[in-house]
């Protein structure tokens, strides 16, 4: 009946009706939330943009930390700097009692990937580091859901305590794993976290875990042609080293990763390098199936300095566990981003969206507006790492995913950056704090929404005994350690 009675309806008018059944979904108190993002949006948007255009890198975020501290504080927030022995990460902290609702923000830039706002590569300045990754957007989105229901609480519309965390170094560090360590998740019931993306999606896909560690190779430095025998090379153990690797890559599972950067293989053509070193990746699908590989990995750094005739040391930088995925979030998220309903693009976006497709090689179909079903949670389902993994590890974690860029734009590269300076990424940012708010406020109103969200965590993560893969003392702050 309802089916047919809207065939009946003249265009303008079932346009109108519909929008009138998604606003009757709405609560009240949600209806406030989006009042109060829509308040809030120009000031947000405003510090999207400083943090873009200051673009700092890991454990440097020194003034974008500032900008989303200095504006909670300004919010009514109790704000807690320089948390876990980093600078640049912190806690703020509103209302009292449970249930006790986290939300995180990050706030890093990636090396090398300075944009402007344009849909063609175009370096403010080259070499330059740049949001590629969409962080700028991460932080200020998060924050507007958490002074969105705020101000709930400070109205008496809700009960319990709301935190806003600061994390730096996602990147490359992974800081979340030291505030970890440091118990400040402890009091939290569930944490909410977001990605900016291609596509909106509440996401119930794990990652993949990962460690990182250095290795270096120290021989003896020798004129490499009048007399190379009194030499032994840590650039040749370097290389035996990197040929390890990659003959290994056969014998690893298809789940596994394995990377490497070489930061110094020797400085010129005429010295036999006495001094190499690079940085090694190892990831898996599981921290369980990772460990072995990088345990072997580790063990070939020898068998290459034996070949070499020299000296090595392997050091641990740091390692993430793969992401605990919670259904029963995902399933309240998902009703939120329903209610919602899709992202709208004007011409100008979708010209915009085309020409970055444009310009890196895909198909010009412009952006992904729809909102994706809730998938299956695969076994593998392969991806990236985080460092939101050891958060869900320790706390009932409810993802989601935002689009902020077209349909396959790569990531981690200057497209990401230029729509993240521009109203694509705001739209994402702002349909983000929506529904994370929307999520939030669910399980501050009931009770039984946070029981079932934490018995599932609890069921998954098992008899599992969290360990943070850290090096002993503080998190390596530049010009610190």
């Amino acid at each position: 009946m309802k089916n047919m009675l809207f065939k009946k309806l003249p265009l303008f008018l079932l346009f109108f009706t519909l929008c009138n059944l998604q606003a009757q979904k709405l609560s009240k108190n949600k209806e406030v939330l989006i009042k109060s993002i829509e308040k809030h949006q120009n000031a947000l948007i405003k510090i999207s943009d400083e943090i873009w255009n200051a673009a700092e890198t890991a454990f440097e975020e020194t003034e974008s930390s500032k900008i989303l501290s200095d504006y909670a504080e300004k919010q009514g927030f109790t704000v807690e700097r320089g948390v876990a022995q980093m600078p640049t990460a912190f806690v703020a902290t509103y209302g009292s009692g449970k249930p006790v609702i986290s939300v995180l923000g990050e706030f890093d830039a990636l090396p090398g990937l300075s944009q402007n706002s344009v849909p063609t590569k175009s370096p403010i300045k080259e070499g330059n580091p740049g949001h590629g990754c969409g962080h700028n957007l991460f932080g200020a989105g998060s924050l507007g859901a958490a002074i969105a229901i705020k101000e709930l609480i400070e109205q008496g519309k809700i009960k319990g305590t709301v935190k806003f965390f600061g994390t730096p170094s996602e990147e490359k560090f992974f800081g979340k794993i030291w505030m970890v360590n440091a118990g400040l998740w402890n009091d939290v019931d569930v944490n909410i976290s977001w990605h900016p993306a291609p596509i909106t999606e509440s996401d119930v896909q794990s990652s993949l875990a990962l460690v990182d560690f250095k290795v270096e190779f120290f021989g003896q430095a020798a004129h490499a042609a009048a007399d190379p025998w009194n030499g032994r090379s840590a650039s040749d153990a370097l290389e035996l080293y990197t040929s390890g690797i990659n003959y290994y890559r056969e014998h690893v599972k298809p789940t596994v990763r394995m990377h490497y950067h070489i930061q110094d293989g020797g400085q010129v053509v005429n010295v036999v390098p006495d001094y190499s070193r690079l940085w090694v990746r190892v990831r898996d699908s599981k921290r369980s199936g990772m460990i072995p590989v990088y345990e072997q990995v580790m063990k070939m750094a020898e068998g290459a300095a034996i070949l070499a005739n020299v000296d090595y040391k392997v050091s641990l930088i740091s390692g993430i566990y793969e992401v605990l995925v919670n259904r029963t979030g995902g399933e309240i998220m998902q009703n939120n981003l329903e209610l919602l309903g899709p992202i709208s693009y004007s011409e100008e976006e979708i010209s915009f969206g085309k020409k970055i497709q444009e310009a890196t090689g895909k198909p010009q179909i412009g952006m992904d507006a729809s909102i994706n079903p809730l998938k299956i949670t695969l076994e593998n389902s392969g991806g990236g790492s985080t460092d939101v993994g050891d958060v869900s590890w320790n706390v009932a974690n409810i993802n989601l995913k935002v689009t902020t860029a077209p349909i396959d734009t790569p990531w981690h590269s200057w497209a990401v950056v230029a729509c993240g300076g521009m109203s694509i990424g705001h739209k994402g940012m702002i349909y983000a704090s929506k529904a994370m708010s929307m999520t939030m406020l669910d399980l501050f109103e009931n009770p039984e929404m946070v029981t079932k969200v934490k018995a599932e965590y609890k069921e998954r993560k098992g008899d599992e005994v969290y360990k943070a893969i850290i090096p002993e003392g503080p998190p390596p702050i530049p010009g610190k350690n």
